[in-house]
């Protein structure tokens, strides 16, 4: 059974002690998922911690705030960054300009360090060509062919040239206990996360998250990537290590117990999303025509862009795995049509 052993999460600019020298804290965040849990590990005089939040003002002095009260004025001498997503890494190059090391996966170090150098003021060629292939919406589109995109710099800091690389199967003392690094894929490439051999906590990410789904996403940097399938094999190579007693602390909402239930029910989530898309593709469908059947409910603005990438996600799963033919309309869009048996 899951549960949630914290019903409220840490008020901002302060920390919940949730075992033993690890303590739980919150940044917010600019959009509908308006928040993003971190970590301090107490390593006797300073402290690791565990992801970043964005680049903001905000952020930095909600850091200031937890730094010079909860985390009792030690400083923090190692930054650990479980994948490259903004809200993840967004402050890690901040710390380290403080003082502190950094330790992450390469792919996610690599990735940060690309993106960041990686500023538009208008939209690429290939995110044009990606979006007219992916069928997004008429205004949608018209209105991104010309609007400044979202830049990883907007809101990350830049990462040093050196950093200490996380190995999948590798191991990390921090806290007071020796962790297990094991790596998911499927949200982000090389995602790391980490295995007390001590007692039952368990630091997940936004690999292993309660009461919702992490985003699968396909981008216009790897329009042929299937995701899908990358997270469904890390959720089934994570069964066997999990316990119904291990602390999950994950990236957003709470902290929970129940991981093997909880690891089935993400496979199956995905599993039913796709035979509901597979019945949905009776007739050929563009990845922008695919969103009830996957979501069930309105996508609004705000989740429009999260949804077609993860519609393209669904989608290239079913084509790559057979399930589904793709051929390009005659505006220019892949359609997805399943297979007769």
């Amino acid at each position: 059974m899951i549960t949630y052993p914290w019903e409220n999460p840490p008020a901002e600019g302060e920390a919940v002690t949730v075992a033993e020298g690890v303590v739980w804290m919150r940044l917010p965040l600019p959009m509908a998922l308006d928040h993003v849990n971190v970590y301090a590990l107490d390593d006797g005089d300073s402290w690791t911690v565990i992801d970043t939040g964005f680049a903001s003002k905000r952020s930095r002095d909600i850091w200031q705030k937890l730094l010079s009260g909860p985390l009792a004025g030690k400083p923090v001498g190692r930054v650990i960054v479980t994948h490259h997503h903004p809200d993840h890494v967004g402050l890690a190059g901040w710390f380290i300009e403080n003082g502190a090391s950094l330790a992450m996966p390469r792919t996610g170090w690599l990735m940060a360090r690309m993106l960041t150098m990686d500023v538009h003021e208008i939209p690429t060629y290939e995110t044009i060509d990606f979006y007219a292939k992916s069928g997004m919406d008429a205004d949608e589109f018209t209105r991104r062919k010309t609007d400044r995109p979202f830049n990883f710099a907007d809101c990350v800091v830049p990462l040093p040239l050196g950093y200490t690389r996380l190995i999948d199967g590798g191991t990390i003392t921090m806290g007071g206990r020796n962790w297990d690094i094991r790596m998911g894929d499927g949200h982000a490439p090389e995602h790391a996360t980490f295995w007390s051999r001590d007692d039952n906590l368990v630091i997940g990410g936004d690999q292993l998250l309660p009461s919702i789904s992490a985003n699968l996403g396909v981008y216009p940097t790897e329009p042929e990537a299937d995701p899908v399938t990358d997270w469904l094999t890390s959720c089934e190579r994570f069964k066997p290590f999990a316990r119904d007693d291990q602390l999950v602390l994950g990236g957003h909402k709470l902290p929970f117990t129940g991981l093997p239930e909880r690891l089935d029910q993400m496979i199956e989530n995905h599993h039913g999303a796709l035979k509901r898309l597979l019945e949905h593709l009776s007739e050929p469908r563009s990845a922008g025509e695919c969103f009830a059947p996957l979501f069930k409910r309105s996508i609004g603005p705000a989740e429009y862009g999260l949804a077609l990438v993860e519609a393209v996600a669904h989608l290239n799963h079913l084509h790559q795995t057979g399930l589904a033919s793709r051929t390009l309309n005659d505006d220019g869009a892949w359609v997805f049509q399943a297979k007769v048996a």
